[in-house]
């Protein structure tokens, strides 16, 4: 579903305040940026976007999930340890499991390097939208507008390039498609493994304390960005690649703050969808309702096997902490939705645009609400069943990713009778009788929760035939029978190949996702029109106000205070320190999530009243993770690494009184660098003054 915006100060029945945001740098109001200066931002507009020394330079995406930022002259990174999750538990094995015992490069040499990870920089952004929204593009069907969007993006990055070879060019849609801007980047793709504390502390709380607080996580890992030794640009891995020198870096504080302190937040937030309309709330609860659902039980399967075997829960850990991370998320995201009647809110609010609408004749004959309501309506239960069938069969076992890929996508190497598919030996990334048994539970909970027996694909009639309604006894036999899960390679030209239950089971994976997507698409294109024109009004209405674009991962600048707050005239405290994770870890045995290492205990103990994460206002969601909190002089005060439980359905609905974005402070990550790591290289770089 296309995600929306929020403007910078809504009705009163939304009662919003001056900090929400996630603004663009390069058209930041100037009403915005006096704001920040009466909260406490001290420098001018050039140290945070295009001067010389300005903050964005040091902040990039990382991998195209998280950010980070560079912190020393010879490139090291820092970012969260649940972004370099995935990283550390690669290089870990039985022998050296780096996500147990943590990893500590004591040289360059070192270093270790890692595939399919980056560094993106931003260069510079611009406006576009009038080379791309003329009549004719608003005649043009979804199809035809994501093709010219590419054609022109072509084009674009091709210009860029004759200039420079290293940029890359992103062109995407903002304030819901009413306009586009075009990013543009430098990517740097030899990332090394420099530091890592143990899982137990870089994930110290676990599921318990996820979107919570209070918080004592101190969830960090150090990278390295390495480049071309002739050109300090990018370049492919090498032994010979040098790291990289920037032309900016942050300089880390260890000053502190206090309650009502100025912070700043820069980063990659990924999706919001704050301009959603009442209908868009109804379809997000119910497709919320089914994820966590159906990962609770995923969950359940994988924790069983991951308690019983180390190996696997080597290769589990991320996906488990993928998964729990956004089943929670769900969950609290409804809880909110209820607590604070968000749709009736919404519904208010567009009757108040409706009567605006009557008043003025702006959009008349095109914005249509109650088109829009009764769109939603007819498509609900339609995008309910869409999630529970994309939970449970999409991104999961290793079979049905590979029974899917054989034919969606993956086109078969060489021709004729050696044509063939390559499955990659990724062993080491998945357990047979883990994925077999998620397979078997996730198949009969689909059949449990699908009401709509048009949605459930014709194996189920072989399931009841020839395995008398068992699912686990289906999927064992996909297991050990298809070639796709015993081979490397298959061939599809053979006759016997669509014979293959696996590879039918596929087949049939596969129509019943186009059936899904062409049931929606008689909707869709109508819907996202009526999402954007409604955006188009709200925009015009209060075009007195300074307005943001939803997030869509572009870099975003978001400004607050040190603030703790209050519910139910209870406060919530803006800081923890090392006692109260003393008092946690105390409780490892009972609460396994606060389990550490006895080290990890004697270190806390004696760590006195050291702060160890602390709130602001700052705006966040998925994507910051990882983004650098600064203080009103650019210098780096923590990294953001969550939100709290009582402002989930921030991503639709900003809630100035409850939404906090929770930082590690950066003194706690230099102190297990320092006590712990002995990492004195690394501490002489990152507070080198050179």
């Amino acid at each position: 579903m296309k995600k929306t915006l929020l403007s910078f100060a809504c009705l009163a029945t939304l009662s919003v305040q001056a900090d929400e945001g996630m603004w663009t740098l390069y058209d930041l109001p100037q009403a915005v940026y006096e704001r920040m200066q009466l909260e406490g931002y001290q420098l001018p507009y050039d140290k945070l976007y295009q001067g010389d020394d300005a903050i964005m330079k040091s902040v990039v995406n990382f991998s195209g999930y998280c950010s980070g930022v560079v912190v020393s002259p010879d490139g090291l990174v820092f970012t969260n340890h649940h972004c370099g999750f995935e990283s550390i538990r690669s290089h870990s094995t039985v022998e050296h499991d780096y996500m147990l015992n943590g990893f500590i490069a004591n040289s360059y040499e070192e270093e270790l390097p890692n595939e399919n990870m980056f560094v993106s920089f931003m260069v510079e952004q611009k406006d576009v939208t009038d080379q791309v929204v003329t009549d004719r593009f608003r005649q043009m069907d979804s199809r035809e507008q994501a093709m010219f969007l590419d054609s022109l993006e072509n084009t674009l990055a091709k210009a860029a390039k004759e200039q420079d070879k290293t940029l890359r060019l992103e062109l995407k849609p903002f304030y819901e498609g009413n306009r586009y801007y075009v990013t543009t980047y430098r990517d740097f793709t030899d990332l090394r493994l420099v530091f890592a504390i143990p899982k137990s502390m870089g994930k110290f709380g676990g599921e318990t304390d996820n979107w919570m607080w209070p918080r004592q996580t101190c969830d960090f890992s150090v990278f390295r960005i390495y480049a071309d030794p002739e050109t300090n640009g990018p370049a492919e891995y090498s032994e010979r690649n040098v790291p990289y020198h920037p032309q900016h870096w942050a300089t880390v504080s260890t000053e502190g703050y206090k309650e009502g302190d100025f912070s700043m937040t820069m980063g990659y937030p990924g999706s919001t969808s704050r301009y959603l309309s009442s209908g868009g709330i109804r379809v997000r609860y119910a497709q919320n309702a089914a994820r966590a659902q159906v990962r609770g039980v995923k969950q359940e399967v994988m924790k069983h096997h991951m308690d019983a075997s180390e190996a696997v829960r080597i290769k589990y850990d991320s996906k488990y902490a993928q998964s729990s991370n956004y089943w929670k998320n769900s969950i609290g995201m409804n809880k909110c939705i209820d607590s604070i009647g968000l749709i009736q809110q919404k519904e208010h609010f567009e009757q108040q645009l409706q009567r605006w609408q009557d008043t003025t004749g702006y959009l008349r004959g095109q914005l249509d609400l109650d088109q829009l309501a009764s769109l939603y309506r007819q498509q609900l239960d339609v995008l309910q069943a869409m999630m529970y069938f994309s939970e449970t069969f999409m991104r999961n076992d290793e079979l049905s990713q590979r029974a899917l890929s054989t034919h969606m996508g993956r086109q078969p190497v060489g021709s004729g009778k050696r044509a063939h598919i390559n499955f990659k030996d990724n062993s080491e990334t998945w357990d047979y009788n883990t994925d077999r048994e998620i397979l078997g539970t996730l198949l009969s909970n689909y059949r449990q929760q699908m009401k709509d027996e048009r949605w459930l694909p014709d194996f189920y009639m072989t399931i009841d035939k020839k395995f008398k309604g068992d699912c686990q006894a289906y999927a064992d036999y996909l297991y050990k029978k298809s070639t796709l899960i015993k081979k490397g390679r298959v061939y599809p030209n053979k006759k016997t190949f669509m014979k293959d239950l696996g590879v039918d089971y596929g087949a049939q994976l596969k129509d019943m996702y186009q059936g899904f997507r062409n049931t929606l698409r008689e909707f869709a294109d109508s819907i996202d029109e009526q999402e954007r024109l409604l955006c188009d009004a709200k925009l015009r209405m209060e075009m007195d106000m300074p307005h943001y674009s939803d997030a869509n991962f572009t870099m975003r600048l978001s400004y607050g205070q040190v603030k703790e707050y209050n519910l139910g005239g209870r406060s919530s405290g803006w800081q923890t320190k090392a006692p109260s994770m003393v008092e946690k870890m105390k409780k490892g045995d009972s609460i396994e999530d606060y389990k550490v290492e006895p080290e990890m205990l004697d270190l806390l103990n004696g760590a006195g009243q050291m702060p160890l994460c602390f709130l602001t206002t700052n705006d966040i969601t998925g994507g910051n993770s990882g983004s650098p909190m600064f203080d009103g002089k650019n210098r780096l005060i923590g990294l953001a690494f969550d939100g709290n439980w009582d402002s989930l359905s921030s991503d639709i609905f900003f809630d100035s009184q409850l939404a906090r974005c929770i930082g590690v402070d950066i003194r706690y990550v230099l102190f297990m660098m320092d006590k712990w790591g002995h990492a004195d290289r690394l501490m002489k770089e990152v507070m080198s003054d050179k």
